[in-house]
């Protein structure tokens, strides 16, 4: 009676927590800003570069898909760079002197991102190159290439090794069969060492 009970609280809590959450509106994660321009091409312009510039507090995520309040500055700042008639460059210069590299999504070829753009290249042709030379040992192996065998010398060598090695006389089931009396032995050994 008392897990019936239970049980019905625990579904009435669950019923309850589902009707809770289904209960707020879904809404979006891009945000929307509404910024007058004067004119279409400023407006396309500021949709283009907000995708192209990284949100510097967000993990990979651009200006406009980013509700951080950094971001919202950015695009604010964005929208008054684009008012004030600086290029696409120039604004571009703007972030990246203020933010670093980091807010392009591209971000130049220069001495301090040499790394950044080799890397993915030499780790491409690092593993092209030991893939190839695996897949040749492979073919060598089964095709019977590989260089085992001994020379002629070697060869004599471990056959007088062989030789000069004792022998262990292994005992057969055959030679000496289990009596009886053996297990009940351990039997009575074994029920010793229990108690």
């Amino acid at each position: 009676m008392i897990f019936f009970r239970s049980f019905l609280i625990l579904l009435k809590s669950i019923v309850l927590a589902l009707l809770i959450s289904m209960s707020f509106p879904l809404t979006a994660s891009a945000a929307v800003d509404i910024y007058a321009f004067d004119t279409d091409s400023q407006r396309e312009r500021y949709h283009m570069l907000s995708e192209v510039l990284r949100c510097p507090k967000c993990q990979n995520q651009n200006l406009a898909g980013s509700n951080s309040e950094i971001s919202e500055d950015l695009r604010r700042e964005l929208h008054r760079l684009l008012i004030e008639g600086k290029s696409d460059k120039e604004i571009k210069g703007f972030m990246v002197a203020r933010y670093g590299d980091f807010v392009l999504y591209k971000t130049p070829l220069k001495s301090s991102t040499i790394a950044l753009w080799l890397l993915p290249v030499a780790l491409i042709l690092g593993g092209a190159i030991s893939l190839l030379l695996i897949v040749r040992q492979r073919a060598k192996v089964a095709v019977g290439i590989t260089n085992n065998s001994l020379s002629d010398t070697e060869q004599q060598q471990l056959d007088d090794l062989l030789k000069k090695a004792p022998t262990v006389d292994v005992p057969s089931a055959e030679k000496e069969p289990l009596t009886d009396k053996e297990p009940s032995a351990n039997k009575q050994s074994s029920a010793d060492s229990k108690s």
